[in-house]
């Protein structure tokens, strides 16, 4: 009884830790979205900068998840639960990287780019911000119904960087002289879809965690079972 009360209270910890890091990187990628749609330079360079940080959180909880392992050696939904965390850690981390990314080209196009090139990205950068918020919140109340709403919702960010990369070959044969801007605004694109991807990467973890069903590679347009019903 008394193991398995360490365990669970090491589990909220972990949760709590999850979390935290979930925050910072959510609020990353909110900056360098800002950074790009104002040109701010400065802005760009307070995301880049925070990376040392996020990779610190990444490596301290990845530890303090090892350890709960070795010591309590938990079984059933709470061994899943931690490995679950390790791997949203790590995508949270990748999340951490693409944000800087967005914030380099930002910071490029700040100094580069022309006022006209600049596409609406708000959109999609708003989708793939709650898509990520929505996975952490799957996670931290243990909801399923959450999770499949993430992996639902991947398919309107690849469609709207589709129409993004056609708009940027349209916008390359029109003004080719731009094509270095307008490369720089074409991997923004490519980020933010990446991005969505690990939101989604950690909805189907949170749902084999609660569930024990690995639905990572299952079709694309499958449904959350009450759709199905």
């Amino acid at each position: 009884m008394e193991m398995a009360l360490h365990i669970r209270r090491e589990i909220e910890h972990l949760k709590k830790d999850i979390l935290s890091v979930g925050t910072v990187v959510e609020e990353s990628l909110f900056k360098a979205v800002k950074s790009l749609e104002t040109r701010d330079a400065a802005l760009a360079r307070e995301v880049i900068d925070s990376d040392e940080v996020i990779d610190h959180m990444e490596v301290e909880l990845e530890e303090e998840c090892l350890k709960a392992l070795a010591l309590h050696q938990p079984v059933a939904i709470d061994l899943r639960l931690i490995i679950t965390i390790m791997k949203i850690n790590n995508d949270l981390e990748r999340v951490g990287d693409l944000s800087v990314n967005i914030a380099e080209r930002a910071l490029f196009l700040s100094q580069n780019g022309k006022a006209k090139d600049l596409l609406n990205f708000s959109q999609m950068a708003e989708k793939t911000r709650k898509m990520l918020g929505k996975s952490l919140d799957a996670l931290v109340n243990e909801n399923t119904a959450l999770a499949y709403e993430v992996i639902q919702a991947d398919s309107e960010v690849d469609r709207m960087n589709r129409e993004i990369f056609l708009q940027v070959h349209e916008m390359i044969k029109a003004d080719p002289g731009n094509v270095e801007s307008l490369i720089h605004l074409l991997s923004v694109s490519r980020h933010m879809e990446r991005v969505a991807d690990h939101a989604t990467n950690i909805a189907e973890d949170v749902i084999y965690m609660i569930e024990g069903e690995i639905v990572r590679h299952k079709a694309e347009n499958f449904r959350s079972p009450d759709e199905q019903l």
